[in-house]
């Protein structure tokens, strides 16, 4: 019951952080990843996702452009950034991470009751004139 509890109080916390998370914080969150990535990492990123470069808010933007070997800089112009992608997929993931995880911490929260409730139930088939 205690585990439980203690259970319950994490998963609750992490659920409203993911709820809770602005864009300035996740746009912080992925500008600091994306510079310590490898660039083999940035460029299957690029591939997989169809973007080049974070986002146009430094000049490393024109290097990451010029080395992107996404398919959208072949088709058109110029690309999406990846930056923009990544923030509608990060939005997405974490509202749904923090709904389940809500979902459950709730659930968690009947668990714990149940137990209080139930924990010193005895049973009704057991010998009464039996010790415990």
């Amino acid at each position: 019951m205690i585990i439980l509890g203690l259970v319950f109080v994490f998963q609750f916390g992490i659920s409203w952080s993911c709820l809770a998370i602005n864009r300035s914080k996740q746009t912080d969150v992925i500008n600091a990843s994306w510079w310590v990535m490898s660039n083999q990492t940035r460029d299957e990123l690029e591939r997989s996702f169809d973007c080049c470069g974070l986002f146009n808010l430094t000049t490393l933007y024109q290097q990451d452009y010029a080395f992107c070997t996404a398919v959208c800089k072949s088709r058109r112009p110029t690309c999406q950034m990846c930056g923009e992608k990544f923030l509608k997929h990060s939005e997405e993931a974490l509202k749904i991470l923090g709904g389940v995880g809500l979902f459950f911490s709730f659930t968690e929260i009947l668990g714990v009751w149940l137990a209080m409730r139930f924990r010193n139930q005895k049973d009704p088939r057991a010998n009464p004139s039996a010790f415990l």
